[in-house]
């Protein structure tokens, strides 16, 4: 690595403890579930298999080539690098967080995908798929995240949980957030009656109000 892309992989490997204690914080992951990665020019630094985001150093977080060839660090990568790799590769994402939280993973457990009930799903790209179920780690699974988060900024995981990806850890990680807050929102509604679904006139609308500043 040269020095400019060595300090940006230091960089990064400290944003991914700060956000792996705000998620953990937040109660978006338990445990040693989640995983989150950032990219550093043809680097991915990722965060490791076993090791509760709480709890983690800079130096435990491996960087990665895009092949997926460990290049610094001890510690075994995450078992999902490979969809983490392969959003990479199929976006211009810089960043991805994946989290099994409550909500999300309520409606990845139930639903073919999150309607738009609240405008904020603009945010996300609209309403956000749920990719078909596949085993952890494995590249089928990589594959339907892929087609489920195209022109999207999140998606939903089949009995699994969610992902987003961003410009960098801070958008990919309020992504998250604003996932998580859309599903409770759906899932709340759905105690009290049938949520109103947003239409695409109504939604178009919001876009142009939001143009017009």
């Amino acid at each position: 690595m040269d020095e400019q892309v060595d300090e940006q992989v230091d960089g990064l490997r400290r944003e991914l403890c700060e956000y792996g204690r705000r998620a953990a914080a937040l109660g978006l992951v338990i445990g040693t579930s989640g995983n989150l990665s950032a990219r550093a020019a043809d680097l991915v630094v990722v965060t490791p298999s076993g090791v509760a985001l709480d709890q983690l150093r800079p130096e435990d977080c491996p960087v990665l080539d895009l092949e997926g060839r460990v290049v610094d660090g001890e510690r075994k990568p995450s078992s999902e690098t490979p969809m983490h790799l392969a959003l990479y590769q199929a976006t211009g994402a810089r960043a991805v967080v994946h989290t099994h939280s409550v909500f999300a993973t309520v409606v990845a457990s139930t639903m073919t995908e999150l309607p738009p009930v609240h405008y904020n799903a603009l945010l996300l790209g609209g309403a956000v798929r749920v990719a078909a179920y596949a085993t952890y780690g494995t590249p089928e699974l990589a594959d339907n995240v892929i087609a489920a988060i195209r022109d999207r900024q999140a998606a939903l995981m089949a009995s699994h949980g969610a992902v987003t990806i961003g410009g960098g850890l801070e958008q990919a990680f309020e992504a998250t957030r604003l996932l998580e807050w859309l599903c409770e929102v759906y899932v709340r509604a759905l105690g009290v009656g049938r949520p109103s679904v947003l239409t695409e006139d109504q939604l178009t609308a919001v876009i142009e109000r939001a143009l017009a500043g």
